[in-house]
This record gives C-alpha cells, structure tokens and sequence, in this order.
C-alpha cells in the first residue's frame, strides 16, 4: 500500500462518516490486505469504471467503492455490509 495513493471528497467523507461509520482514511486499509477481493461495480452506468474492494479492516470486513484514475484510488463510499463481507467469504473459501 505504500506506493498507492488515495482521495476523496472531504464532504463526502463527512456523510459517508455519519451514515456508515467509516472514515475514507481508514477506508484504505482494506487495500492493504493480501486476500482484498476487487470486483466491478456493473450497476454503475457513469462515464467510468467503478469498483469494490473487499478487504478486511479491524475485526470484519469493509466494502470501498472506488474509481482507478491516472494512478490515483478515488473513495467515494465505504461500509461494513453484508453483501461484502459474503463476496469476501465466497472468493476466498472462507466458510463459517
């Protein structure tokens, strides 16, 4: 992750704190773990590819959704849900 870099809107960050409870600052981390599941965001109809990674971060699983742009991670939303988390569990024959 060191060679990585990351942004994201402050005000963005802000509503994504108050409604999901999570910071875009530690939203990166789930790029950091080795077992991280990427995945494209289908639903997405924008101008540009948008993803998920699905990675782990304190004691669960955290969903980012991001943009690649110029070399840049672009965060625009982050949560611990349970979509994710069985995606995460699923790709990498984690089974509870």
């Amino acid at each position: 992750m060191s060679t990585a870099r990351f942004e994201w809107d402050a005000n963005k960050d802000l509503e994504n704190r108050d409604k999901h409870g999570v910071s875009f600052a530690k939203a990166q981390y789930a790029f950091a773990d080795p077992r991280r599941v990427i995945a494209e965001d289908l639903s997405h109809s924008g101008r540009e590819k948008r993803y998920y990674c699905f990675g782990k971060v304190g004691g669960g699983i955290l969903t980012v959704r991001f943009a690649y742009r110029a070399g840049v991670i672009r965060i625009f939303g982050a949560g611990y849900w349970r979509k994710g988390k069985a995606i995460y569990e699923r790709e990498n024959k984690i089974h509870r």
